[in-house]
């Protein structure tokens, strides 16, 4: 059903066709949605030569084609050009680019295209995230939160002023906000916590002043390819499916179509909420006929949340 025709969605953190950035834009697409797409500045060539070359997953279920209205470079842990180092400048994947923080995309966007409707926070980073708390480092840690739930409180404070009001604002969190995740390190588990505390702060502060909706998406692991670098989120993927209440594997799809929802005005009244899309794996707790848990080897006992930028 068409019903985001003449909508504008602007969604930071894409960086390939297998996470759950992706399946939004192609979610919101299918309803007609136009897309607008924010991406890693060390990726955004590939991710740009991916697209044009066909290698990616552009269809969309009425038989089109997923089209992207533009693609900004973009790096979440930057509100400014002032803020950005002398050693990132001239790093040879950032000095042909002129503008590239979060408030100088927020301009572009609304140069370009004016007010949008939608916005959503796609990005997580975290340096140190093979490390276990006790082992992540004070800048690792800093570097985690900045990059992976400041940068959500401060696309909220810079593209806020150019949405329409009764837009919508999305970020993607992940269980370990709330529950012990044994190998989701470096800081991860402090910032999605952060984050979902974010959501309600920001809720209520952007609803009074702009007229916007903020909401989390919770999901479940998938085998994306940041995932994949994390090295074991084939065995998280395995247990969830086998703990969930519905023992389904979850798609990205199943994420993006529950964004579309929260995006759109048939959730016109909910905000500050965190949904939960794992087949409902939260919920559960160790049942009697489990093994014990220091029988299992550390990774089958986690889950894992991609992280588009780790």
């Amino acid at each position: 059903m068409k019903n985001l025709i003449g909508k504008k969605a602007f969604i930071a953190g894409v960086a390939d066709d297998k996470g759950f950035g992706w399946a939004i834009a192609k979610a919101l697409a299918e309803a007609g949605c136009e897309i607008i797409i924010g991406t890693w500045v060390p990726v955004v060539k590939i991710f740009k030569g991916a697209l044009a070359n066909g290698k990616l997953d552009t269809q969309l279920k009425d038989g089109s084609h997923l089209s992207i209205a533009a693609i900004y470079p973009m790096d979440g842990s930057f509100d400014s050009m002032e803020d950005v180092p002398a050693s990132i400048l001239e790093n040879k994947r950032y000095k042909d680019v002129a503008s590239f923080t979060i408030s100088d995309v927020a301009n572009l966007v609304e140069k370009d295209f004016g007010k949008i409707d939608f916005l959503v926070h796609s990005f997580a980073n975290a340096p140190e995230v093979k490390k276990p708390l006790l082992e992540t480092s004070r800048q690792g840690y800093l570097d985690a939160v900045s990059a992976s739930s400041y940068s959500f409180v401060s696309m909220v404070r810079h593209f806020s002023p150019h949405m329409n009001k009764g837009g919508s604002i999305l970020n993607l969190s992940y269980v370990a906000a709330q529950q012990i995740v044994p190998g989701y390190g470096g800081g991860m588990s402090s910032a999605k916590a952060a984050l979902e505390s974010d959501t309600k702060t920001l809720a209520f502060e952007a609803g009074r002043k702009y007229g916007l909706r903020v909401n989390a998406i919770s999901a479940g692991p998938i085998e994306s390819r940041a995932a994949k670098a994390i090295g074991f989120i084939e065995k998280m993927t395995a247990f969830a499916q086998d703990k969930s209440p519905m023992q389904n594997k979850l798609t990205a799809c199943q994420v993006g179509k529950t964004a579309r929802f929260l995006l759109s005005d048939d959730a016109s009244a909910i905000t500050a909420s965190t949904i939960y899309v794992d087949n409902g794996l939260h919920a559960m707790g160790p049942s009697p006929e489990e093994e014990q848990a220091d029988s299992l080897p550390a990774s089958s006992e986690s889950l894992l949340h991609p992280t588009p930028l780790a």
